[in-house]
């Protein structure tokens, strides 16, 4: 909502960026953030994603195998690939950003062993669209002692508090609420990240509406072993990678001879399980993520849950982490806390980001 500024409320014009798990393509969203009366507000004026070509998607997906050398050059050309679109967006909707905030690419997430490296350079982005720039979200808290993930909580306390729950569904769900006065967040299970994987195995790109799930059988043993799987025994704080999926999860699926799409429907009984343990109370639910759109994930979800799912405008839908992580960046340049230790497990609360300057 847009209101009229008045000597109290301060707002600022942020570019949010992101690229998902997934690799759905470039995200970004044009946000004029206000704060007034201790409140942030904030009007999405313009979003946009921008599909990877399939060079671009073949170099992120394989990033993980690079050399050390090889990966410091995609940093880079993939930092300048990320400010040319931006300057190309802000020339298409005349949007003029005081900040650009960037999330990057994820390729490599071990907090436990205390790295995580998204690439995308932010001295590329600042120097290519001559705007301060945020990036480098995760490594603070990783230093700390964190998960450095999930990190979009921050914004579903202060941007979407009117709901008890907060869930997007993109490569992996991740929720985020309060409990005891704290924000609680983790990432509850894969999604896309393996539908996808066999989606294209059938030549689509993704299961659209789930209509390739959909027409497998449930295999009640298969599902039985990955509801039974120790991440899902852990408490919080705590979080999914690439690496988890290809040393734990695809194994899994991989020992069974049953055809994929039964494979498929037997992911989407796991994920709407996962995410049923969220609350056994009736409470709101907000998803948000590419996900949401998935008609029979969303059936299988409210099958096996009591939670009231609401799902917001599709703008919301698509950009609300691209939304978040604009906001993050706005914390970070005023040094407020956008990371929170009862999220992340680390040793004291930060506010996370490098800032790049023109």
């Amino acid at each position: 909502m847009t209101k009229k500024q008045d000597n109290n409320q301060k707002s600022i014009k942020v570019i949010g960026v992101m690229s998902g798990t997934s690799l759905d393509g470039l995200d970004l969203a044009a946000v004029e953030f206000t704060f007034q009366n201790e409140k942030w507000d904030f009007n999405i004026i313009a979003a946009k994603t921008v599909s990877y070509s399939e060079n671009w998607f073949k170099k992120l997906n394989d990033a993980p195998s690079f050399s050390g050398k090889k990966l410091i050059e995609l940093h880079s050309e993939y930092g300048n690939f990320i400010g040319i679109k931006i300057n190309e967006f802000n020339k298409e909707t005349g949007f003029e950003p005081d900040l650009i905030a960037s999330h990057g690419h994820t390729v490599f997430h071990q907090p436990e062993k205390h790295f995580t490296f998204q690439v995308g350079n932010g001295s590329e982005i600042a120097a290519v669209t001559k705007i301060t720039t945020v990036a480098d979200f995760r490594t603070g808290d990783v230093a700390l002692g964190g998960q450095g993930a999930p990190l979009v909580p921050v914004g579903d306390k202060f941007l979407f508090s009117d709901f008890e729950y907060c869930l997007n569904l993109g490569g992996f769900a991740n929720v985020s609420f309060e409990k005891e006065n704290q924000r609680i967040a983790y990432d509850n299970c894969p999604v896309n990240f393996t539908l996808n994987h066999f989606a294209e195995k059938q030549g689509f790109p993704y299961d659209k509406n789930g209509e390739l799930g959909r027409q497998g059988k449930l295999n009640k043993i298969l599902l039985e072993e990955l509801n039974n799987l120790d991440y899902y025994q852990q408490k919080p704080p705590k979080s999914l990678g690439r690496e988890w999926m290809e040393e734990t999860f695809f194994p899994v699926l991989e020992k069974y001879n049953i055809s994929d799409l039964d494979k498929m429907r037997t992911l989407y009984e796991h994920v709407a399980i996962q995410i049923a343990k969220i609350s056994s109370a009736n409470s709101n639910l907000l998803i948000t993520g590419g996900g949401a759109f998935n008609t029979f994930l969303i059936e299988r979800i409210k099958q096996q849950s009591i939670l009231n799912v609401v799902i917001p405008e599709p703008e919301i839908v698509n950009y609300k982490e691209a939304l978040i992580f604009a906001f993050l960046g706005v914390l970070r340049i005023h040094n407020r806390i956008n990371c929170y230790a009862s999220v992340t497990g680390a040793t004291k609360d930060s506010s996370c980001g490098i800032i790049f300057s023109t």
